[in-house]
């Protein structure tokens, strides 16, 4: 499918119901036509791969262009300097997390820009790192458990930003690196309960939710075959 092809097709399936749903979500790009997700991996699937187009979609600055982009990006062909102008671009955590999960952990770069990323104040450019952080504890299957463990010291150092966008998402890569194995399972449950002892509920809050995860019994029993 071509650029115009596409847009035309994004705009044909426009919804407005799902706009007003998406903000009930906390959803509010400024540019959105409402296509809903199966009918973007339809598109995607069409497509194919397509780095020339990806750009033109990402320029677009479509909530769903956007995210379109992310899905057909070729990740060989994504450079640092790209990823630090999309990453600026993030104005939801639906663009931020899809960009993450569909082309920023694939690319060789993933690593460093947790830790790059993570230090910035913008608020979608934070959580892009601690949103990497939890994808490439799922997909990066042959990682050693030291690649994540190198984590935990941004993990605690960023626990007490109580923006919504950010603290969900340190929460979510602490609770996947801890369902890796059970060795990561029994160091993330040791962070966590240091994290209670800081002076914040923003911290004590990730902590708590993690270790409801962390310490349930599905998870342990899930977790008692892996090293």
């Amino acid at each position: 499918m071509e650029y115009k092809e596409i847009m035309l097709e994004l705009e044909s399936l426009s919804n407005s119901d799902d706009v007003e749903g998406m903000a009930r979500f906390g959803i509010n790009p400024q540019k959105v036509f409402g296509v809903r997700m199966p009918e973007l991996r339809r598109i995607a699937k069409e497509t194919g791969v397509d780095h020339g187009l990806a750009s033109n979609l990402w320029q677009a600055g479509y909530q769903e262009s956007m995210i379109l982009a992310c899905m057909i990006e070729d990740p060989k062909s994504v450079t640092e300097e790209q990823m630090d102008n999309w990453v600026l671009k993030f104005d939801t955590w639906a663009v931020c997390d899809q960009c993450c999960i569909k082309l920023f952990h694939k690319t060789p770069y993933a690593y460093q820009k947790v830790f790059e990323w993570s230090t910035r104040e913008e608020q979608f450019v934070k959580r892009a790192a601690f949103t990497l952080m939890a994808v490439l504890a799922v997909h990066d299957k042959l990682a050693p458990n030291k690649k994540f463990e190198q984590f935990f010291p941004t993990i605690i150092r960023e626990s007490t930003d109580n923006r919504i966008y950010v603290k969900k998402a340190v929460n979510w890569a602490l609770r996947q690196i801890g369902k890796r194995n059970i060795n990561l399972n029994r160091k993330s449950v040791k962070v966590s309960k240091d994290m209670l002892k800081i002076d914040s509920k923003t911290a004590q809050w990730i902590a708590k939710h993690a270790l409801q995860e962390l310490q349930s019994d599905q998870v342990q029993k899930l977790l008692s075959n892996k090293i």
